[in-house]
């Protein structure tokens, strides 16, 4: 579900010189995981970086009137104005890097959390099907149908984490989260926003730590406090971008990324970029490069998931692959605007 924009978001970091002054996303990257790359997923999610200047102003605007965030000259950080209104009834947060967000129906969950039932049109009509595989497959020359669109609204950028953590984020504040974002309660914008807020509130499996996060700072905060600031941080990169379904040949290069240890963030549906990040300890992570017919080649990552003895019976990935929980390793290639940490 795309959640159009009516406005540019745009901020002007505070200068590191005043008082608790907090760094842009793309510099706390860097303070934290200095040695780590960042990856495609991040980047286009993030605003560029101004030049720093001292007593300069911040300011984030959404919609008609928006989130109007304000850092005005002399500002010590002791509060935050967030007012968000306004709009034709959409839901309204910055452009980032355009494109064509593939349309999820209401009601479907999805697939990479592993306490739900398939639906079963989500077995036809969800564009994530295609991304689920046996471990077995991972070889140099085996043919695969895939389709490597972008899985949510990849309009919804990051905030910084002082403006995201300003917003409620909790199903008991859903009617307030709807009011404030000028969403109509009975809409499909209202539904697919209550769906991220209640997935995000489903408790773990045994084995599983999870948490949604709604900054990059929040994100880079579990991911180091899971596995230590001495991580290799990947997304999956298509040189050429399509919507349909198509073949891949896998090409030489297949490569263990890392195992056991790893946290991986699934973007969700919503106004911003929001975060599904678990960590699990039965996790085996791959790059896979692929060849498509179209003459597209993809640096793909493939998670596998060695243990899902816990997850429902009816999970999409039980039913495609047709086994059972618990007997062989479940993988699944990781859209786009995903991502992985492992340990290096």
């Amino acid at each position: 579900m795309k959640f159009h924009i009516l406005s540019i978001i745009t901020f002007l970091m505070v200068a590191l010189v005043a008082t608790n002054a907090a760094l842009p996303p793309q510099l706390y990257w860097k303070s934290k995981l200095p040695t780590t790359s960042m990856p495609k997923a991040i980047t286009n999610l993030l605003h560029p970086v101004p030049d720093w200047k001292e007593e300069t102003a911040t300011s984030v605007d959404v919609g008609n009137g928006g989130v109007n965030v304000g850092v005005e000259k002399g500002y010590q950080g002791s509060g935050t104005d967030v007012n968000v209104g306004g709009g034709d009834g959409g839901v309204n947060v910055n452009t980032g890097p355009k494109g064509k967000p593939v349309h999820v129906g209401v009601g479907y969950y999805s697939p990479f959390v592993y306490n739900y039932a398939a639906r079963e049109t989500q077995l036809h009509d969800d564009p994530n099907v295609a991304l689920f595989l046996m471990e077995k497959e991972l070889h140099y020359g085996k043919k695969l149908n895939v389709k490597f669109s972008k899985t949510s609204n990849d309009d919804a950028t990051f905030l910084p984490r002082k403006v995201a953590d300003s917003i409620p984020f909790s199903s008991n504040k859903v009617n307030d989260i709807l009011s404030k974002f000028s969403v109509k309660p009975d809409s499909e914008k209202a539904q697919i926003m209550k769906n991220t807020i209640n997935e995000c509130e489903e408790p773990s499996i045994r084995g599983e730590e999870k948490r949604c996060v709604t900054s990059l700072e929040s994100m880079v905060d579990f991911s180091t406090s899971k596995l230590g600031n001495n991580v290799e941080a990947v997304s999956t990169e298509v040189n050429k971008e399509n919507d349909v379904l198509q073949q891949y040949t896998i090409a030489p290069g297949v490569k263990k990324l890392g195992e056991n240890k790893a946290v991986v963030c699934h973007k969700q549906s919503y106004p911003y970029a929001v975060f599904y990040c678990h960590k699990s300890e039965t996790t085996k992570a791959y790059s896979v490069p692929l060849e498509g017919v179209n003459g597209s080649r993809v640096k793909a990552v493939a998670v596998c998931h060695t243990d899902t003895s816990q997850w429902n019976p009816k999970h999409l990935a039980f039913q495609l692959l047709k086994v059972q929980p618990g007997t062989v390793p479940v993988c699944h290639f990781l859209p786009q605007d995903h991502l992985l940490f492992v340990p290096k």
